[in-house]
């Protein structure tokens, strides 16, 4: 954007369409918050009405600082509520580049925020311009503009724009801000530069505020040579103002050498400075620079070319110095007045949102915070990983460990047989009714049947993403195949740094998960294999399970025996007690777990980072990562304790049992154990499957939990994989209409003129020739000075005249990078310039007017479109000379 008497730039606003936030809050709030929308329904008013606002604001005024910064400031508060794609498709136009009229749509807060902040950058840029740069505090009032127009850039490009996770617009990519950061620190440089002269500062001092400025503007051009988006007209302008301050440095050091009596360098600074200014003016063919800004040159170029020729008299008659060589002149020095200045209300835009601070009071304030509910499910997550694995787990680890020594002792089998010599022992009579009351085969059957569902349907979830990625994938391969990687040059989604990478991960993840869990499931199958005939036997009637174990031939206990069972007898039930008092300690432990609702704590704990401010950005689970270790620490650290106190009492109780059974083994082979051993071991196998099933019970709730869980996982990555891959493809389709344009040679402003050859193509960017895009009608290029006045020019000399012959095509310059401190006599090296020179486009010839180049047909009768219609019978053919005496005849 510029103003046609103006020599400085202004940064274009970016266009919205009208959304409201309040359904999609709403929506949201509706579904994944225990709060009715209704409640905040002064608040979603305030959101709209704020956004409406914001966008509305197109004109440079001060009235529209506020409302900007009260919209992004806002925004970054209900970021800490909602997530980031809240579900509203924000619609946003470029600002610049050469397609002004093709919508960019996100649903992304960020994205929103993005646009807000550039806007709120335009709008310090243009305040500038507006200024009334005539006096000396118009001047420093235009700085200060420029300098938070800077600091607003420079603060988007490094904190909004990383948080995007998506591309972000060809218009506020990296070296696009970066272009107009640097536009705006050297327009507020040359406000400095300005004020200096007015107030009558030394040439010196003056001189090193104008080699700053040609930096600077030099700094600009080369960051928008690397961008898509920065019109040929704002390049060639960035070039000549480079130039034209590097003539003025120059003119003002030769002044000072002319102060100080070095004559031969005021020469040599003199012509320098000639040199530079003919590079800049060399920026005006085609047009694309600003009339004010050509006459600063010419006026310049004259000054100095009437001082060069004052000083190279004088010196070859009067002073006869040695004229100082381009290489020997002194660098000189810079003095920096422009910094890029950060407004407080955008830095930290929360300290400005209360009750009585400057954007009013904080929405959506008795919402229970976006972060606040995922701080929740993290704490019910690591509570219940806390309690299941390092408590329940660990206890159900030191239960198996008791079943096994058991199995290998033989108990309670052993034992059973010689105390119950005929019939069942009470408690496998017990343990038959448990099995035959819960119908354990058919139940495991139907877990089994019930887990392959559900992994058949979290396998088919995972799939569907998958496949998304994959599709979506090769398409990017196709096109990359298609266009070659130095075009299409968008990062694959493997490597894509947002939400690409930590997809594909995730894909990973998922399928060890699936691959673990296969394993798992079949071990826990083949367990079940194992016992399954013998759990037929428990579930069936009692005659059965006395047809499986055979009767004793001794009914009677040996006396000599007796004592060692009764020993054994009484650790093994030691051993049942301390089992059911575990069990007893889990299921009240699971009942704790249940009963441990944090949320009105975390709540009161957000309350209290919020008041005491002691986060400085919005609040993130992170912050509760304290609060959550001393909860913990304060309800489990006991039950932690206790799993070591288990463990412990256990050792010493296995080795009691072990040492009871030593001896009962020893009494048993004195007195010998004929009859029993068949009984024993069949005794033994019962009381085995009885635990192996309930073992078994235990892994299929296990499974049926951790597929519940990952259903919810798999979901996520579907739903994100879809958005992700949606969002992909949109990104494709643009790029592909850009890079699927016709050759530029097709390419036709207007119809040729008879037997006019095509005019040359041009370079990347448009700065020679023809842009690469096609050009936008005047009223939407706010980038070029006189867009419609160059075409207006050259369509009237095409009326005319016949279309003037075809330039010579221009050499292409390769882009020149300088550092941000050159030598000001290396500017304007002999043969070079900066930016590359556009040819004079052709216009459309206007049709139905005569050229010299087209022959006069005169015809008795003539159709519209200039054939002639045959010869009536009879008549004589029209010969090719006019006969006077048949007069004119047109049409």
């Amino acid at each position: 954007m510029s103003n046609p008497s103006s020599s400085i730039l202004a940064v274009p606003f970016r266009k919205a369409a009208q959304v409201s936030l309040a359904p999609a809050i709403k929506q949201y709030i509706s579904t994944k918050y225990d709060q009715h929308p209704d409640m905040f329904r002064q608040d979603l008013d305030v959101i709209d009405a704020l956004r409406r606002d914001a966008i509305n604001v197109r004109e440079p005024h001060p009235s529209g600082i506020k409302k900007l910064q009260a919209y992004a400031a806002q925004l970054v508060w209900i970021s800490g509520k909602f997530p980031i794609d809240i579900g509203a498709d924000f619609t946003w136009y470029p600002a610049l580049g050469y397609y002004l009229d093709q919508p960019i749509v996100h649903n992304n807060l960020q994205f929103e925020r993005a646009n807000i902040i550039y806007n709120l950058g335009a709008i310090y840029s243009q305040l500038a311009i507006s200024s009334n740069r005539s006096d000396t505090e118009g001047l420093k009032t235009a700085a200060s503009y420029f300098n938070q127009a800077a600091g607003v850039l420079k603060y988007l490009k490094d904190e909004v724009i990383p948080e995007l996770r998506t591309t972000p617009p060809d218009d506020m990519d990296e070296a696009t801000l970066e272009s107009l950061i640097q536009l705006q620190l050297a327009q507020s440089q040359e406000c400095y530069w300005q004020k200096a002269v007015m107030d009558g500062y030394k040439d010196a001092s003056i001189a090193k505020l104008a080699a700053k400025v040609s930096d600077l503007y030099n700094l600009a051009g080369e960051a928008s040579m690397r961008s898509e988006a920065v019109s040929s007209s704002w390049i060639h302008h960035m070039s000549a103002k480079h130039h034209h301050f590097a003539a003025a440095a120059q003119y003002r050091a030769a002044r000072e050498c002319l102060e100080k009596r070095r004559y031969g360098e005021e020469v040599a600074r003199l012509r320098d400075a000639v040199s530079c200014v003919g590079e800049g003016l060399k920026e005006s063919r085609g047009g694309y620079l600003n009339k004010v800004v050509v006459e600063d040159l010419q006026n310049l170029r004259r000054r100095v070319e009437e001082d060069l020729k004052r000083a190279e008299r004088d010196n070859d008659v009067i002073y006869l110095n040695p004229v100082t060589p381009k290489s020997e002149l002194r660098i000189l020095e810079r003095a920096t007045m422009a910094v890029a200045r950060v407004p407080a209300a955008v830095a930290k835009p929360l300290e400005h949102i209360g009750d009585k601070a400057e954007f009013g009071p904080a929405l959506f304030t008795k919402l229970v915070p976006y972060a606040v509910h995922l701080a929740v499910s993290i704490y019910e997550e690591r509570r219940d990983r806390l309690v299941n694995q390092n408590i329940i787990t660990e206890l159900e680890v030191l239960n198996e460990r008791i079943h096994e020594t058991l199995s290998s002792l033989n108990l309670p089998g052993s034992i059973q047989a010689f105390e119950k010599p005929l019939g069942l022992p009470g408690n496998l009579i017990q343990h038959a009714d448990e099995i035959r009351q819960a119908d354990a085969r058919n139940r495991l059957h139907r877990s089994f049947a019930d887990i392959d569902k559900l992994r058949a349907t979290d396998m088919a979830v995972f799939e569907e993403g998958r496949q998304l990625l994959q599709a979506e994938e090769e398409e990017d391969n196709q096109r990359r195949r298609r266009f070659g990687t130095e075009r299409w040059n968008r990062p694959e989604s493997r490597n894509e740094p947002g939400q690409g990478a930590k997809l594909w991960t995730q894909v990973a993840e998922a399928e060890g998960w699936f691959a673990n869990s296969e394993s798992s499931d079949r071990v826990v199958r083949e367990k079940f294999y194992g016992v399954e005939g013998i759990l037929a036997i428990l579930a069936g009637p009692d005659r059965g399970i006395m047809d499986f174990v055979p009767s004793s031939r001794r009914t009677e206990i040996p006396e000599a025996l007796k004592p060692a069972i009764g020993k054994l007898r009484s650790v093994c039930n030691d051993v049942v007690r301390l089992e059911s008092r575990r069990r007893r300690k889990a299921d009240a432990l699971r009942e704790k777990a249940r009963g441990d609702d944090i949320k009105s704590d975390i709540l009161d704990e957000a309350a209290r980072l919020e008041r005491n401010q002691t986060v400085a950005t919005a609040i993130v689970p992170a912050h509760f990562e304290d609060f959550f270790d001393k909860r913990l620490d304060s309800l489990y650290e006991s039950d932690l304790e206790m799993v070591q106190k288990e463990a412990t009492e256990q050792e010493k109780l296995i080795s009691e049992l072990i040492r009871a059974n030593r001896e009962f083994e020893s009494q048993k082979k004195m007195v010998g154990d004929r009859g029993n051993r068949e009984r024993e071991e069949a005794l033994q196998k019962l009381e085995n499957a009885y635990y192996k099933y309930k073992e078994l019970t235990s892994n299929v709730e296990v499974g049926r939990k951790f597929y519940n869980d990952l259903s919810r996982i798999v979901g996520n990555f579907r739903d994100n994989a879809r958005a992700f891959v949606t969002e992909r493809r949109l990104e494709a389709r643009r790029l592909d209409q850009e890079l699927s344009m016709p050759p530029l040679q097709n390419l036709h402003i207007g119809q040729q003129a008879h037997g006019q050859p095509p005019a040359p193509t041009a370079s990347r960017h448009g700065v020679s020739g023809y842009h690469q895009h096609p050009p936008q009608p005047p009223a939407q290029n706010e980038n070029s000075y006189h867009a419609g006045q160059a075409t207006a020019a050259s369509f009237s000399s095409s009326a005319s005249v016949a279309a003037p012959p075809t330039l010579p095509p221009q050499p292409l310059q390769q882009e020149v990078h300088s550092p941000p401190e050159a030598h000001i006599q290396s500017w304007a090296p002999a043969g070079e310039t900066v930016a590359p020179q556009p040819q004079q486009p052709r216009a459309k010839p206007m049709q139905n007017i005569w050229s010299h180049e087209i022959p006069l047909k005169f015809s008795n009768t003539g159709s519209a479109s200039g054939t002639s219609s045959p010869a009536p019978h009879g008549s004589k053919p029209p010969s090719g000379t006019w006969d006077p005496s048949a007069g004119i005849r047109f049409g």
